[in-house]
């Protein structure tokens, strides 16, 4: 009786390696896709924060009559004593973003416990309304979700006081820090009215993304870019030329070659560091260049600067979200109509926005709240 031999195979070398490059293949074809699906979602989000920030403003106007202000509080002597009149528009929109214990808790201050102030050896009580805008406290320093979006890749959980979003200045470039009139709809210490918004809610941009800034270098008078180092998205440059840039705002694009900022060319970082602080370089954009351009100040040093060329900026591929005065949303394309970027921008004493034709296209139109264009939206 002959024995039947068995003989257990298994896989070769060559099955293996068969098998591992089949599975590589179909993961580098599955990755994009999934990539893409996330960035899908991301992008959704970010649409839906916006959405409910309009709600927010909506409502924000339908109990005061007014909309907030992109600045304003309290003042103070003292960096713990009032806020310097700097408040953000975000903090009164705070109720109606269904953050109705901070607003309560921002109001009440805090008699006993703050330390984190320049020559601070004891606590100093915070007077209601809370301390200096720029500064750490305890009650703010965890940004609401509602106001950053997930596809921005500054957004990291352990970075307090990050905002994404930004307030509509409009078409003006021209002393937009402290102007009580801008051409936009959110000033210093003035909100509009939705009677003033003449050019019609649905032609007229209320709110816009902005990229959190999160690289070196970052200091007060700002640091000098080194060969591609700073990306022009997540960067202010400073210009040298006082009022050059309200004169030319085209001249900002002169500072970067294709995505970096030039070397030796001075850049600031502040763009969205600070959701608390209503200074324009922190949470204000206005429609002269298009999506995701570059941002150019003069005039200022820190987050101080007055004249200011600050598009929407965004990780979404080729344009921005924005948000309409009627609650909409929409995706405004780096290619939008601009119009004669060489001319200067239109200016404003302290209490008037001048009126008149946007000089920025369709672009600056969609700024103006009552500049009397007839537009049609991309």
């Amino acid at each position: 009786m002959s024995a039947n031999k068995v003989r257990n195979r298994g896989f070769t070398l060559v099955e293996l390696l068969v098998v591992i490059a089949i599975i590589g293949v179909l993961v580098g074809l599955l990755l994009p896709a999934v990539q893409q699906a996330r960035e899908a979602a991301r992008r959704m989000q970010c649409s839906n924060n916006l959405k409910q920030l309009g709600l927010a403003n909506h409502n924000y106007e339908s109990a005061y009559q007014v909309m907030v202000a992109r600045k304003g509080g309290t003042a103070g002597s003292a960096n713990h004593l009032g806020n310097r009149n700097r408040l953000s528009g975000y903090i009164g929109l705070l109720p109606f973003l269904e953050q109705a214990g901070m607003w309560d808790a921002i109001q009440a201050g805090d008699p006993a416990a703050v330390t984190n102030y320049p020559n601070a050896t004891s606590p100093l009580p915070v007077s209601p309304g809370g301390p200096t805008a720029w500064g750490g406290w305890s009650v703010w320093n965890r940004t609401p979700e509602a106001v950053k979006c997930p596809s921005d890749p500054g957004n990291q959980p352990e970075l307090s006081l990050r905002s994404t979003y930004s307030f509509s200045l409009g078409d003006q470039i021209h002393e937009i820090r402290d102007r009580q009139a801008v051409r936009g709809l959110y000033a210093n210490r003035r909100g509009a009215r939705f009677r003033d918004i003449t050019d019609g809610l649905s032609n007229t941009v209320m709110m816009s993304e902005a990229l959190i800034q999160n690289q070196a270098p970052y200091n007060q008078h700002g640091a000098a870019a080194a060969f591609q180092q700073q990306e022009f998205l997540v960067s202010t440059t400073m210009d040298s030329g006082e009022n050059q840039l309200h004169d030319n705002p085209i001249s900002c694009r002169m500072r970067v070659i294709q995505k970096w900022v030039v070397e030796g060319q001075i850049v600031n970082n502040r763009r969205g560091r600070h959701w608390t602080d209503g200074q324009p370089h922190y949470i204000g954009f206005n429609t002269v260049l298009p999506p995701n351009s570059p941002s150019c100040g003069d005039n200022g040093t820190w987050g101080d600067m007055r004249n200011l060329v600050l598009p929407p900026t965004s990780r979404h591929t080729g344009g921005c979200n924005v948000l309409l005065a009627d609650g909409s949303v929409r995706f405004i394309t780096e290619n939008v109509n601009t119009g004669n970027l060489a001319l200067p921008s239109i200016r404003s004493d302290n209490n008037t926005a001048f009126s008149g034709p946007s000089p920025y296209g369709v672009w600056g139109a969609m700024g103006s709240k009552a500049g009397g264009e007839t537009v049609e939206m991309p």
